[in-house]
């Protein structure tokens, strides 16, 4: 085998020699390189470059199913805030309808004692009326037989 040094040209094939690869010991030393390099570059490279990226969907999918757990846990919150916000509500609203009856309650005794009072005050007015009447009536009375005599008098033009 001849090696051509870059300065020189290559030597002209003629027609009738066939320019072929003649397979000698360097083809075998040449698929020995190959399958070395290849071993090497398995091991140095692409074993690596394999496992960080079976780490990384491995981490990817862990990502993924804690999201989906956050996803589950937040719709279930949700729902029970949800809930406890619905029994918030009818507890507020069943506390306001007792205080509301309650307020009717009070008011009611409120206006019963105001009634029970006034009617005592009534009461007690008409007796003073009466009893003012009865002494008036009296004092009249006392007078009546006075008047009706000064009036005969006067009517008659005489003492009685």
């Amino acid at each position: 085998m001849e090696i051509y040094p870059l300065n020189k040209p290559l030597p002209d094939i003629k027609k009738d020699e066939v320019a072929m690869l003649q397979p000698d010991y360097t083809l075998f030393i040449q698929i020995a390189n190959f399958l070395f390099l290849v071993f090497v570059l398995n091991i140095l490279l692409y074993k690596p470059i394999r496992n960080m990226l079976r780490r990384r969907q491995e981490h990817m999918h862990s990502f993924e199913d804690t999201r989906n757990d956050f996803l589950l846990k937040s719709g279930r919150y949700e729902k029970e805030l949800e809930e406890n916000v619905k029994g918030a509500r009818m507890t507020g609203v069943k506390a306001k309808g007792d205080l509301k009856n309650e307020g009717l309650d009070v008011e009611k005794g409120m206006l019963q004692e105001a009634a029970s009072a006034t009617g005592a005050r009534i009461e007690k007015a008409k007796m003073e009326i009466e009893q003012s009447m009865d002494i008036a009536r009296q004092s009249l009375q006392s007078e009546l037989s006075v008047f009706s005599r000064e009036l005969a008098e006067k009517v008659l033009g005489r003492n009685i």
